[in-house]
């Protein structure tokens, strides 16, 4: 995975949001690329993209359902077991209307378009931070940190009607879904994906590894 040199270092500023949900003592004793990579506030329409491949992706016949059902919505869950060995592309841009930042990513298949999930973090909300995946709907996350990265688990999903705020009820969630990143050293870090439920287990696991320039 590659920086744009000129976006990072021209059009971004420090970012303390993510500081704020893990704590400043956690926060310090990240690695330093960590803190790099979630510690700046792109500005002027700015974006970062990060390549890199995926590695690992699993579905139960569970989660095969349930991935292609999520398409009906955009598509926010891997489904295509393709995708593994094929090119992985994700860019960050912020949010200049409200306080969050706008993620997309694309990942290869062997046939075919890629597949391009769309999301909105917002740094809002009961637990600080929120995820939209599209047709209103999103979940709240709960951010915290290790010793090589963040790690970023659901807390509850929810539904938004204009002012209206639906939380779905525990038998209608998905399942528990957890998105860690794991810095390795030597620019590279592996992001990881999985949805469990606790009546079909591990329905999704996606690893996809991407490396970034020193600045």
């Amino acid at each position: 995975m590659q920086y744009d040199l000129h976006t990072t270092q021209s059009h971004a500023i420090p970012d303390f949001r993510f500081m704020d949900l893990v704590g400043q003592q956690a926060w310090n004793a990240l690695p330093h690329a960590v803190r790099r990579r979630f510690g700046k506030r792109l500005t002027g329409g700015a974006s970062v993209v990060y390549q890199g491949v995926v590695v690992a992706m699993r579905l139960n016949f569970t989660g095969h359902i349930l991935a292609q059902l999520a398409r009906l919505i955009g598509g926010p869950l891997p489904y295509d077991m393709s995708s593994v060995n094929l090119p992985a592309v994700v860019s960050v841009t912020e949010d200049g209307a409200g306080d969050g930042q706008f993620w997309i990513r694309q990942y290869g298949r062997a046939a075919g378009f890629p597949q391009v999930v769309h999301s909105s973090k917002r740094f809002t909300g009961p637990t600080g931070i929120e995820e939209y995946i599209g047709s209103g709907i999103g979940m709240a996350l709960r951010v915290s940190a290790n010793s090589d990265g963040l790690v970023f688990e659901s807390d509850h999903y929810f539904l938004q009607c204009g002012e209206r705020r639906l939380r779905f009820p525990t038998w209608l969630n998905p399942g528990a879904l957890t998105i860690t990143h794991r810095d390795l050293g030597n620019a590279r870090f592996l992001f990881s994906l999985t949805l469990k439920s606790r009546f079909f287990g591990e329905l999704i696991h996606q690893d996809a590894l991407f490396h970034d320039s020193e600045d």
